[in-house]
C-alpha cells in the first residue's frame, strides 16, 4: 500500500470491533459501534505530534472511510484527533 496523506491528515487502522461483551455476551452486528481509537499507518508531512504506529483516539464523526488493498482504514485531520495513547 502506497499512500501519503496530505496537508494535515493521518491514515489510521481501525481497532477491530469487539463481537462480544467482558461477560460472553454475543453482540449483533445491529448493535455494534465502531470503534473510535485506532494505530497510525501513515501520516502527511505536515503533522508533527503523532508518528506512524502511535494508537489515536479520534472524534466518532470526523472521519472518512477508505478502502486499500482490501483493508478498511480511516483518514482523518488532525483536529479530529482527540489524543494518542502511549505506552
Amino acid at each position: 500500500m502506497n499512500f501519503l496523506p496530505i496537508e494535515d491528515r493521518i491514515l489510521v487502522k481501525r481497532e477491530e470491533e469487539a463481537t462480544k461483551t467482558a461477560s460472553g455476551i454475543y453482540i449483533p452486528d445491529s448493535a455494534k459501534e465502531k470503534p473510535q481509537r485506532g494505530e497510525v499507518k501513515a501520516v502527511a508531512k505536515k503533522v508533527e505530534d503523532i508518528e506512524i504506529g502511535d494508537t489515536v483516539v479520534f472524534s466518532k464523526y470526523g472521519a472518512v472511510d477508505l478502502v486499500l488493498d482490501g483493508e478498511d482504514f480511516v483518514v482523518l485531520k488532525v483536529e479530529d484527533i482527540l489524543g494518542v495513547i502511549k505506552g
